[in-house]
């Protein structure tokens, strides 16, 4: 009887145009992975019958094999979109259910926390205070909305070049108030361990050929001398000299103190380095001048790299790792079981979820302030519906075929 046959080829291309219509239905949905049918065919299981003479009973559907082929990407902007470059799932903590998505659309939670539309969290390797990433665990990853800690200043960088023929002062007794008693001066800030600031002032006097005196000091405070500095008959820096209390850590190098009066540790000890300071017949000049301090800072914002790594961006202009994302990677994807959502579960046939860094062994990377669209290809896919169509159409047929025969048996 056709009947059989017709019904179960009905069923199965009602089931085909389930997916295909579910294709089109999500072809604008991120992180979409498009679905094939897959169907087998059916036979009457009975020991007696010859294999020459099997006549099949119709067709069922075997199993839905999802396409986990790459999408194509869109560029938005967003600091928290993220697109994945190749393979891998992003592992979401749905109160500590684990479950994994292609959806890199995210956003932060009133808790810092970066989470997708159904308030799952992102997981991923935290950071500590000073931007270490600890790859030992997972864990939700959260943003943090303190400021970053601020930087004591230790070592101050001056590269200059002294006039070689500037002349000794007339005004001998040295004065930061008269420009008469000294060749040069310059200043940078500093900042203490709680981030405070003051200027810090330097003055070069010479005191006869290849020898200058230095002087160093905060610009509210007491300027005293440092040290004196030497140099070769080819204007390279040679010597150095201390004034004490200040020292010479090595050739080049004059350590001091100044104070500091807002409770951070007083006195405070600055290194002025003046290594690559020459002393040629051109004009006194600053060709590098920087210190090694920063204050706080206030998280500005932050990007995602390719290895998943957050990184903050400070107002003080510093940038410092806040975690980094993960990726899963499974043997057997099409063995993850679809829960909706863009969101997928473990299953014994996925095999066990392969954490690591983006980029390692044979995971993806990421692409941040991008999106990964849908894989439904809609032409495909309606030239599919128009096949599924025929096909219970022909079903169909199959059946009114038998019932005119089974009408014909019956008016003999």
């Amino acid at each position: 009887m056709g009947y059989q046959q017709g019904l179960s080829g009905l069923s199965a291309s009602s089931n085909d145009l389930d997916v295909i219509g579910n294709n089109i239905a999500n072809a604008n949905t991120d992180g979409f992975k498009q679905s094939t049918a897959q169907f087998a065919d059916l036979y009457a299981n009975t020991i007696a019958t010859s294999v020459n003479n099997q006549i099949g009973i119709g067709t069922q559907l075997a199993g839905v094999q999802q396409d986990f082929t790459q999408g194509t990407f869109t560029t938005t902007g967003q600091a928290l979109n993220v697109a994945i470059n190749g393979t891998g799932f992003y592992q979401m903590s749905n109160n500590g259910a684990l479950t994994y998505s292609r959806n890199g659309v995210f956003q932060l939670d009133k808790n810092g926390f970066i989470t997708n539309a159904q308030g799952l969290q992102l997981m991923g390797y935290a950071a500590n205070a000073n931007g270490v990433i600890n790859s030992a665990q997972t864990v939700p990853i959260q943003v943090p909305t303190t400021n970053i800690a601020p930087v004591a200043t230790q070592s101050i960088t001056a590269q200059l070049n002294l006039n070689s023929q500037d002349t000794t002062p007339t005004v001998t007794p040295f004065s930061s108030t008269n420009s008469q008693t000294y060749n040069y001066s310059t200043s940078i800030q500093t900042y203490d361990s709680l981030g405070g600031s003051q200027q810090i002032n330097m003055y070069f006097v010479k005191t006869a050929a290849n020898s200058w005196n230095v002087y160093a000091g905060p610009a509210s405070g007491t300027i005293s001398q440092v040290g004196t500095v030497g140099f070769s008959t080819a204007g390279a820096l040679s010597s150095t000299t201390a004034t004490a209390p200040a020292t010479t850590p090595t050739t080049g190098e004059l350590a001091f103190q100044v104070p500091n009066s807002d409770g951070s540790g007083s006195p405070q000890t600055l290194t002025l380095n003046m290594n690559g300071t020459t002393q040629y017949g051109g004009a006194d000049g600053v060709n590098n001048l920087n210190q090694d301090g920063y204050p706080t800072g206030e998280l500005s914002n932050f990007s995602i790299g390719a290895d998943g790594t957050i990184s903050g961006t400070y107002s003080n202009g510093k940038t410092q790792a806040l975690g980094q994302i993960v990726l899963a990677n499974f043997n057997n994807p099409n063995g993850l079981q679809d829960l909706g959502g863009n969101e997928y579960s473990e299953t014994s046939a996925s095999g066990v979820p392969q954490i690591s860094a983006p980029g390692s062994t044979n995971h993806g990377t990421l692409t941040g302030g991008a999106v990964e669209n849908s894989n439904v290809d809609l032409t495909s896919q309606l030239v599919d519906l128009i096949t599924a169509q025929r096909n219970y159409q022909a079903n169909a047929q199959t059946i009114k075929t038998q019932q005119t025969v089974d009408e014909t048996l019956i008016n003999l």
